[in-house]
């Protein structure tokens, strides 16, 4: 159970706060619900009794936050080539409610965009979405602001992408 004033995780939405619990009806039942307030000034209502079934849980800690943001600092993991089929298992792990998989479909797909032919329209949008969903719990567990906390993101994945492609585009050059 939850309590008004916690920082709360919903899966596609991000970290965001409990405001209020209030009891409605819906549908022509009475239920108990959690009244989030997520990024962007959305407003979300999700009953009490299968809060955990929708994924919510709490924001992760600090030590969490670290091991997600040396995620960022990884190469790729490798990604289905069909981009249709690319597009469902990010989503999938998105669902998830895995911070430590959504962290992974950012830089994935970031690499990505910086590739030639980088990244169609639904997976620019899904990377926004992932990238919004990063920061807001990464900013809440670093107790700082998002700018600061997508400033940060930037720069490990520009730094890994660095690392791991640009640093490396020469090593399979063959000499005669």
């Amino acid at each position: 159970m939850f309590n008004v004033g916690d920082s709360i995780f919903y899966p596609m939405h991000g970290a965001g706060s409990i405001v209020s619990i209030e009891e409605k009806e819906v549908m022509g039942k009475k239920q108990s619900y959690y009244i989030l307030e997520m990024p962007g000034e959305v407003r979300v209502m999700v009953p009490t009794e299968t809060a955990e079934e929708h994924g919510i849980r709490d924001v992760i800690g600090k030590n969490e936050a670290d091991k997600v943001i040396s995620i960022l600092e990884q190469d790729e993991t490798e990604m289905e080539k069909n981009w249709n089929k690319r597009y469902r298992e990010n989503m999938d792990k998105m669902k998830s409610g895995d911070i430590y998989e959504v962290a992974d479909v950012v830089r994935n797909l970031a690499f990505k965009q910086k590739e030639k032919g980088g990244l169609s329209t639904g997976e620019k949008k899904m990377l926004t979405n992932a990238k919004q969903i990063l920061v807001s719990e990464l900013a809440l567990a670093e107790h700082s602001s998002q700018d600061v906390v997508e400033g940060l993101v930037d720069d490990k994945i520009s730094k890994s992408y660095q690392t791991f492609r640009v640093d490396n585009i020469g090593d399979n050059t063959v000499v005669n």
